[in-house]
């Protein structure tokens, strides 16, 4: 009796592709998965499909990738007559219309990768990172018209490595959230969980990321800006200008060292940047148009002077 709920699953990105594997793998029905249409990619722009497009036809499990879906009639035809129990919302990314929510008798359930009601929107996984979190988690909860804002079902916590980025952290909540998720729906279908609402005053956003939020802002802290480089890896990363150039930073550490915010420094072959707060030993660097290199290796090729500052905007930068 257990395993017998009908469900819509409705995913796009990699993470939401242990959920369901989870899913069929626990004997629950999935007669339909939903998924973004499938999206030039790449230099050549070649069609690609989304991972969880590639899940569903790796189960032989029917898909549909609507365009659009508030408005779509026969979307919302295709959904009604398969009557689910319940929809599965994972990374799909699109807004859940009234009717959607309305339709299953246990909801639309959602699995969001933060502890709600911290981090709520687009990139929590980012942005947990950058603000200096040393755990986050998952959250199981039941979607309203808001953001992120329903009733939260199950909760487990996820401890943040120093070294942890973006790409390191999401596989880490997204095998055991997909577990999560399976017992929620057990839990829910055994009457045994109470959904309890968000306190929304501590409520924070996690918006989605712009390129411009990789730019580094020497007067933050160093422990700061490390923090920042780690959440938005491998996108936006860590960027600022040299000599009129762009300059990645794929690799630094804050160091205790006093500089004036942006300066440049070397010490014995290493290179120091000046922040608001101690300064960033940058280990790895790119400039425009270069390969990467160590900062050694920077030092080296580029002799930077005495005093000379980075993040000088110029015109077109």
């Amino acid at each position: 009796m257990q395993n017998l709920l009908h469900l819509v699953f409705c995913g796009t990105p990699r993470f939401a592709v242990p959920t369901l594997q989870k899913l069929v793998e626990a004997g629950f029905s999935v007669p339909l998965v939903v998924t973004q249409p499938d999206r030039p990619k790449g230099r050549g722009m070649e069609v690609a499909f989304s991972p969880v497009k590639q899940c569903a036809l790796d189960f032989k499990l029917p898909i549909t990738q609507p365009e659009k879906i508030k408005h779509n009639e026969e979307f919302r035809a295709q959904l009604s007559a398969l009557k689910p129990d319940a929809i599965i919302v994972v990374g799909y990314g699109r807004i859940i219309p009234q009717w959607m929510l309305d339709l299953p008798p246990l909801g639309n359930i959602n699995l969001h990768a933060s502890l709600l009601p911290k981090y709520r929107g687009a990139a929590p996984i980012q942005w947990a990172i950058a603000s200096g979190e040393s755990v986050t988690g998952n959250t199981t909860m039941r979607i309203d018209a808001g953001l992120d804002s329903g009733d939260i079902l199950l909760q487990q916590e996820i401890a943040i490595a120093p070294d942890d980025t973006a790409e390191t952290l999401a596989p880490k909540l997204s095998a055991p959230g997909a577990e999560l998720l399976v017992e929620t729906l057990r839990g829910l279908q055994a009457g045994t969980i109470a959904p309890r609402p968000q306190d929304h005053s501590k409520a924070t956003l996690a918006p989605i990321l712009k390129k411009e939020d990789g730019r580094i802002d020497f007067h933050r802290s160093a422990g700061e800006i490390c923090h920042r480089l780690r959440g938005f890896t491998p996108w936006p990363g860590a960027f600022t200008t040299f000599r009129g150039k762009n300059l990645h930073v794929w690799s630094a550490k804050a160091v205790e060292r006093k500089l004036v915010p942006g300066e440049l420094e070397v010490e014995a072959g290493s290179l120091f940047a000046g922040c608001a707060t101690g300064a960033l030993e940058l280990l790895e660097v790119q400039v425009e148009g270069k390969k990467r290199m160590p900062g050694p290796d920077f030092v080296h090729g580029y002799r930077p002077n005495p005093g000379e500052k980075l993040g000088h905007t110029v015109a077109g930068a």
